[in-house]
């Protein structure tokens, strides 16, 4: 891509880095220093699957954290000549964006409720009493508010540096997303690989909708275990349990196979209490023997283990719980109404203590019951325990009732290149435990409709069997408000006219496909050819179950591939109690405050220090060590610029060619040294290491600052062909570091930049690693020497500019320390220098005497 020029400006009196951020952003963006190049070939494209953050609120100093290692990727790519397609995301539909939308504007969507055209929401929006509006005004509040938050983070975005094509960006809920998920979806179910069905789910019953595995927490629940009495032919059969209220729910009981006091009973039946439906006892290998009584009930659905036992033993299905959390007003099949009458309608914790008062007046509850803290199944987002309630879904195969599936997606987790590799082992563990199938399906309204209609027969009752699908072309289509072919828009709801699908996709049924709809899958052929399959998945280690493994069931299916080559895992941002950082927990620390204070590049330094796959604590000790390496980039380089440039004479055409002007020992074991650090962050950088690529940098700055600066001052101040070596050894190792540098601090280098060279330092060349005839230990033992002689007038309390009467250095090293004999002299101000044989380096300062 053809950049304008950025000419050079002059250096300023008093460099500062207040104010770079505004001056540069605006010039990066009016002169398209990131814009892409779309006409490249694949094969000089670096793509990279950045990933959209949700936009339910503020971003926190975790967002900083990870996508700053992704910028420095991504500029270190782009140095080394690759035209990066870098764009963003923003993950606008779902549950965080609902619930932020309801307590914003104080409404609750309600589909029965008729579109308002000219609907406003409540000047004085209450929460705590949210006004019912139709599912098309919902919509219109959740796109109005997500767009002034995608306005907010593009700004925080900008102002951290991250080198994005800003005219590239896409939302998950835009047209071009819900079309290419709806599309992806109907292809899934032309091969067999999305279906529907009917079956046990787990429900969070205060967002009324299904829970994939993917998005389950274990948290501990306060309980207690009831011991409860069924009646058998030989007498009572007492199991423990901390579910009583589903005894209506009961449809057997269980022990396992090999447990002798059970045996007799396997094969005959019991009662169950106050409601006596008969139900078998039957054995299973999932039954503990040592747990509570070692029999235990069978009710559908407690928990998932009720659901293997329902499966596998083939038993009936008597559902009590409602997907509002309440227990269903009729009793199931089999159950007498007068009983159960007593617990219609009332929550779990209502139900659980009539149904106790009930069993302690009809003898079966034997003592009290004992208190337990216990394991449960949450919704990651929600504050109730999950119910398992019987529903229709949406499911994508993905391995986990495909044995042969399974092994074809660990054999895609094993092609992919995983940075640090040990996170490999994360995703294997996940898809070896898959328990089921995807579902996808979610009882929402801010999300990607399902494009499919079901005919309604003369009852007025949905075909599932044969559902109505719209063409390709015309996607995406809302089927809660477009009629399918064939039909029109009175017939919906009627006896033989149709009814819309009425879930959304989850949001990672559109994240998964977050490579597609950035690239323009079938939107725009020609771009999604040359950057596709990508080459970057960048993202944090908790996801990898379910953003991760997703793109890569939806890649695998579409194309048999991966979406990318490379995956590169963050860790987590601790807070000082090391527990790690959400909104949800309150412990999060916004960003925008830290770039006020201590700039953008001090706080990319922080980030870019946390390894990969590492979790760090948030250190505002580090920022500010990232801000005095900024500052001293503008001293020292100031420094460096405000020697004269070397004279071109002698053939030599320009300041590239002018290393053979650098003739002095130090000057040539400072490029030397230079050159492996060039190497050694190249090296780091390639294997996604950017925190050693940094550490690698700043080791050799600092150096170049205290050591090399100090020694080569005296002779820059000269004339002649000395002090032109020193000159051009400056200015070359100025030019390297402030490109070593470029990926982690983008507005200091970029600004020093500016004074000396034309064009962005952020489209100049990575540093070549280059190898000349000077060595590297020159230096470093002439800086050993120096130090020791600073620590010496230090130990007397005199000025570094304190003469010293006589320097002796003995040692093997004493032939490299006569090559830059001159330098330490004038470096250390030393009157009489004297090298001497040794068996170690030995330095001795004799300081001169005070009259």
């Amino acid at each position: 891509m053809t950049q304008q020029r950025l000419r050079h400006a002059p250096m300023p009196e008093k460099p500062t880095l207040d104010g770079l951020e505004q001056v540069w952003v605006a010039r990066w963006e009016d002169q398209g220093t990131y814009r892409f190049d779309r006409s490249r070939t694949r094969e000089q494209i670096y793509s990279i699957d950045t990933p959209p953050p949700t936009v339910s609120g503020s971003l926190h100093v975790g967002h900083v954290f990870s996508y700053t290692h992704t910028d420095t990727v991504a500029r270190f790519q782009r140095m080394r000549g690759r035209e990066v397609f870098y764009p963003m995301g923003w993950d606008d539909n779902g549950l965080p964006t609902e619930r932020r939308v309801q307590n914003h504007f104080g409404v609750r969507c309600d589909p029965s409720v008729p579109y308002d055209r000219d609907f406003t929401p409540p000047a004085k929006p209450d929460p705590k009493r949210q006004v019912p509006i139709s599912r098309g005004n919902f919509i219109e509040l959740c796109e109005r508010l997500t767009l002034d938050d995608e306005k907010a983070f593009e700004q925080l975005w900008r102002r951290l540096g991250l080198s994005v094509d800003w005219t590239m960006t896409y939302a998950t809920i835009d047209g071009h997303a819900r079309a290419a998920s709806q599309r992806a979806f109907l292809r899934n179910l032309a091969r067999g690989e999305a279906y529907l069905a009917e079956a046990p789910t787990l429900w969070d019953v205060t967002f009324r909708t299904a829970v994939a595995q993917a998005e389950l927490e274990d948290r501990e629940w306060p309980g207690a275990f009831h011991r409860i009495s069924f009646y058998g032919e030989k007498g009572p059969v007492w199991i423990e349990t901390t579910r009583p209220e589903l005894i209506p729910a009961c449809v057997a009981l269980v022990a396992h196979p090999d447990d002798e006091r059970y045996r007799p009973l396997f094969g005959t039946s019991v009662l169950t209490p106050i409601f006596g439906v008969e139900v078998p006892v039957l054995a299973h290998h999932l039954a503990e023997p040592d747990k509570g009584s070692g029999i235990a009930m069978i009710c559908t659905f407690g928990d998932l283990t009720d659901v293997t036992w329902w499966r596998e033993l083939a038993l009936p299905t008597r559902p009590v719980i409602g997907r509002d959390g309440r227990l269903l007003p009729e009793p199931p099949e089999g159950v007498e109404a007068e009983p159960y009458k007593e617990l219609a309608g009332k929550t779990v914790h209502s139900a659980r203590e009539r149904i106790v008062e009930m069993l302690r007046e009809s003898g079966d509850l034997d003592g009290d019951p004992r208190p337990v803290q216990r394991t449960v199944k949450f919704y990651e987002k929600g504050d109730r325990p999950l119910e398992i309630v019987t529903t229709r879904q949406w499911y994508i195969r993905n391995g986990g009732r495909d044995a042969g599936l399974r092994e074809q997606l660990l054999a895609r987790g094993a092609e992919l290149r995983w940075h640090p590799p040990h996170m490999r082992v994360r995703y294997d563990n996940w898809v070896q435990g898959l328990a089921g199938d995807w579902l996808i399906s979610r009882q929402r309204f801010f999300g990607v409709p399902f494009p499919v209609w079901y005919p309604l027969d003369e009852a007025g009752e949905p075909d599932y069997t044969r559902p109505l699908l719209p063409r390709e072309d015309e996607l995406p289509i809302d089927p809660s408000a477009q009629a399918p072919d064939g039909y029109t828009e009175d017939r919906r709801g009627r006896p033989g006219g149709f009814v819309g699908d009425p879930d959304v996709m989850d949001t990672w049924a559109t994240s998964s496909l977050s490579p597609e709809i950035a690239g323009g899958w079938e939107r725009d052929p020609d771009l999604f050819a040359r950057v596709f399959p990508m080459d970057l998945r960048p993202q944090a280690h908790e996801i990898i179950r379910t953003w991760l493994f997703s793109t890569v069931v939806r890649a695998h299916q579409e194309f048999g591939a991966l979406p990318w080559k490379d995956v590169a895992i963050s860790g987590w941002i601790l807070d000082p109690d090391r527990k790690k950082m959400s909104k949800s927990k309150g412990n999060v620390t916004t960003p925008l405050g830290l770039l006020e204070e201590y700039g953008s590049d001090a706080v990319r330094y922080w980030a870019a220090s946390g390894r990969p796959g590492t979790d760090t604590a948030f250190d505002t000790g580090q920022i500010k060590v990232g801000r005095r390496l900024a500052i001293k980039i503008l001293n020292a380089s100031k420094f460096v610029l405000g020697f004269p440039e070397a004279e071109v004479k002698d053939g030599v055409k320009d300041e590239a060619d002018q290393l053979g002007l650098v003739t002095e020992p130090l000057d040539l074991s400072m490029l030397a040294a230079l050159g492996d650090v060039v190497e050694e962050a190249t090296r780091a950088f390639e294997n996604y290491d950017y925190t050693r690529a940094l550490e690698a940098a700043e080791r050799f700055f600092w150096s170049f600052c205290d050591d090399y600066l100090e020694l080569v001052k005296a002779r820059a101040y000269e004339t002649g062909p000395r002090a032109a070596s020193a000159h051009v050894a400056l200015r070359r190792a100025l030019d390297a570091q402030l490109r070593l540098f470029a990926p982690f601090l983008p507005f200091v280098t970029e600004e020093v930049w500016s004074w000396w060279r034309d064009g962005s330092v952020h489209r100049a060349a990575w540093p070549a690693a280059e190898r000349g005839p000077g060595d590297p230990a020159v230096l470093t033992v002439a800086s050993e020497v120096l130090r020791q002689v600073r620590k010496a007038k230090s130990a007397a309390k005199l000025s570094m500019r304190a003469e010293v009467s006589r320097l002796t250095v003995s040692g093997p090293e004493a032939g490299l320390v006569r090559l830059a004999q001159d330098d330490l002299c004038g470096a250390g101000n030393v009157e009489e220098f004297v090298l001497a044989d040794g068996p170690e380096l030995s330095v001795e300062v004799t300081l001169e005497e005070a009259p």
